[in-house]
């Protein structure tokens, strides 16, 4: 069948009234042309205002076509699925509910996939924006893990190997998963919860056939950074469920697999004790601190204690 639709702009959501309307508003404010995009809104369950917000949204854009959906099954995975389900367009979009993006977002993500026909995916920058004051703890590595941070530059280049978008700044052409299958729905967020690890899952698939995933510069997002996301209690939880969900995602692979993981592990220990002196000596201890808690935490997860 054919797609009606240029892009389907995929939202999955939960309890994110404050961000989900600027979400949204800010694909609705793009110089793209509104008949080649659908947005396709999955609500998971969400208690807050989210399904008064989407339809105050579709009276003030009535020109924008938007399907709206609650998935009932708790689990972001799910939620992407549904929104690959309930898709029609040819490359699906995949935008942070707590982001909005750059001025030119779907005609860089359209100029992209015209100029690369044979390529299935491509992402691009998340800049983080702090609604409070970062931490001074705070250092690259850190702020990769809490707030996704992405910048390759200002050239459209491949990834490198083993190297993935930002699951919530993504774009696949619509095939890609009818090829390699849908996202593992044992990981990703539930509610609350922080198990992720499903985009690692994902990627792993093309990966082994050697495909080519493409960075984007000018489709990049925003993302909106609250205070709570910097406390220690978020820290703690968010690494410790990295481990976790590395946990999950090898043993489903195999005991081998896992073995494997658990030897990058130590690797990565030897890295962060190199980083930590580093820091040490650039008289930046809380940095350094941060970044063996980082590990220690993963590591705890990693082993199920």
């Amino acid at each position: 069948m054919d797609n009606p639709f240029r892009f389907s702009v995929i939202f999955c959501t939960y309890n994110r009234e404050k961000y989900i309307y600027k979400a949204m508003e800010s694909i609705a404010l793009q110089n793209y042309p509104r008949d080649k995009y659908e947005i396709v809104l999955i609500n998971n369950n969400s208690t807050d205002s989210t399904e008064e917000l989407c339809n105050i949204f579709k009276e003030k854009y009535p020109d924008i076509s938007f399907t709206y959906c609650v998935e009932s099954q708790q689990g972001l995975s799910y939620a992407r699925n549904r929104g690959i389900r309930e898709s029609r367009g040819e490359l699906l979009v995949y935008v942070d509910d707590d982001a909005t993006v750059f001025p030119d977002y779907l005609k860089a993500y359209d100029d992209f996939f015209e100029k690369y026909p044979a390529e299935w995916v491509a992402g691009g920058p998340i800049i983080p924006h702090y609604e409070t004051e970062p931490p001074q703890w705070l250092s690259y590595y850190t702020e990769v893990l809490l707030t996704a941070y992405l910048y390759k530059g200002e050239k459209t280049i491949p990834f490198k190997h083993g190297q993935f978008p930002g699951g919530g700044n993504a774009c696949y052409r619509a095939e890609v998963f009818e090829k390699f299958g849908l996202f593992n729905v044992e990981l990703g967020r539930k509610g609350n919860g922080l198990i992720g690890a499903e985009e690692k899952d994902f990627f792993s698939r093309l990966f082994a056939v050697k495909k080519k995933v493409w960075y984007v510069p000018k489709a990049g997002i925003y993302h909106y950074i609250p205070a709570q996301k910097l406390t220690e209690s978020h820290f703690k939880k968010l690494t410790y469920s990295i481990g976790v969900s590395e946990r999950i995602r090898t043993l489903s692979v195999s005991n081998m697999f896992f073995i494997k993981r658990l030897i990058q592990e130590k690797i990565k220990w030897a890295a962060s004790i190199v980083l930590f002196c580093s820091f040490l000596i650039k008289g930046k201890m809380s940095k350094g601190k941060k970044l063996l808690e980082f590990r220690y935490y993963v590591t705890k997860g990693l082993l199920g204690f």
